[in-house]
């Protein structure tokens, strides 16, 4: 019988890749607590109508990418392909658009049918922020700093680049749209067959391409800065005056886009050049409308989510294994006082095992191995002294003590 496999582009969290992942998550969530985020929890799959209306149906996420299945009810299901959008129906649903500003952190699964690569999954796992319910650029800029300040807290800090563009206002970007389109038909012929689809669907998109015939166009595209209003001027300005204010360095970059047309203003992403192609670690932006397509009011957000597999591989060691405490019972009445003593230790939030198997030669040479800082032997003679032996495996020494006492002492030393 073939041995049953992941399917493919899944991966199981176990040992070193487990511990990289919790550290993300671990380090992204108190951060954001202390940029008065709340974590929030969504179902992992949603009504179909979550995404296909706010990711728009010429999105490729929607026709190439996402997991959906009729359920037995007759009802259209998605597997979420990305978490804003859960977000903001959850924040209608909960009757939360009267209670704005909420500060929203997530982390879990997503899922998109997308071809397997290094740092790329067809389940794959992000955190994510979202600022809903204002509209002034320094909260931009806020919001930018707390996903750098999770980067550098993962020591990331040198690694990555924050590259910025501002899409402007709906009228200014109506305006760069309609100079882009006419571009481009101009030019048709010298567009990929996927850039000629996008050019009557999603125009915008086409900045984003990876094909060099089309990359040779853009150069010569109409520039956005041509294009933007005042109102549009003064916003760009303020969250660049807002992100030196936060300490966070930038670079500004005028093919960052967004293809849906509730995105507006602020766009950035956090790059690296440490993972080859896969090179965006972080990114997002404001947006306006997706909240209204869920039923609730026009609410102004903005946010971003990170791949978490990605950052994971770019952590320069795994989270230290924390050296744990055996337990051995040595003589025949003594497996109740080791049972007692591991609780104990577990209660006073210490690593703690019973080591049970075979003798006690072989026992004590799977702690030694295992990395465990202490042993504490447990025998007949030592019970009806209401003893345990101490046993210190970096220093090599023991000593009786009270068993009592063995969890404070080692709360102190471990």
């Amino acid at each position: 019988m073939n041995q049953l496999q992941p399917v493919r582009g899944t991966h199981d969290l176990i040992g070193e890749t487990a511990r990289r992942h919790a550290h993300v998550v671990e380090t992204a969530r108190r951060i954001a607590a202390t940029y008065g985020y709340e974590e929030w929890a969504t179902p992992i799959f949603e009504d179909t109508r979550v995404f296909s209306r706010t990711l728009g149906d010429t999105s490729d996420v929607v026709t190439k990418e996402m997991y959906t299945f009729e359920d037995r009810g007759g009802d259209s299901l998605t597997l979420r392909p990305e978490g804003t959008a859960a977000i903001c129906r959850a924040l209608v649903t909960n009757g939360l658009t009267q209670t704005l500003p909420q500060r929203v952190f997530y982390q879990g699964p997503m899922f998109r049918y997308e071809r397997p690569q290094k740092g790329r999954f067809r389940q794959f796992h992000q955190i994510g922020a979202e600022l809903l319910g204002t509209a002034e650029p320094l909260l931009d800029a806020e919001t930018i700093a707390m996903g750098y300040a999770i980067l550098k807290e993962l020591g990331l800090g040198d690694a990555v680049t924050l590259e910025i563009n501002t899409l402007g206002d709906p009228e200014s970007r109506a305006a760069w749209r309609e100079a882009l389109v006419a571009y481009f038909r101009e030019h048709r012929d010298a567009l990929s067959e996927e850039s000629q689809n996008r050019l009557e669907a999603n125009p915008l998109r086409i900045l984003d391409s990876k094909s060099a015939q089309d990359r040779a166009l853009l150069d010569d595209a109409p520039a956005f800065a041509n294009y933007l209003n005042d109102e549009s001027r003064r916003f760009w300005d303020a969250l660049r005056r807002g992100l030196d204010m936060f300490g966070v360095a930038f670079v500004e970059n005028p093919r960052i886009v967004r293809g849906l047309d509730y995105y507006s203003h602020t766009a950035f992403e956090f790059v690296t050049d440490k993972l080859g192609a896969q090179g965006t670690v972080l990114a997002g932006g404001r947006y306006e409308g997706l909240v209204a397509q869920m039923g609730g009011p026009v609410t102004p957000a903005i946010g971003w989510a990170g791949g978490i597999e990605r950052l994971a591989l770019l952590l320069d060691a795994p989270p230290e294994v924390k050296a744990g405490i055996a337990v051995v019972s040595t003589g025949g009445e003594t497996m109740p006082a080791a049972v007692g003593v591991v609780q104990a230790l577990r209660n006073a939030g210490l690593k703690a095992e019973l080591e049970l198997r075979g003798s006690l030669k072989k026992r004590m040479e799977r702690i030694a191995k295992s990395g465990a800082s202490y042993v504490v032997l447990l025998g007949d003679e030592e019970l009806q002294r209401g003893n345990a032996q101490l046993r210190d495996l970096k220093l090599r020494a023991q000593r009786e003590v009270p068993i009592a006492d063995v969890p404070r002492l080692l709360a102190d030393e471990v």
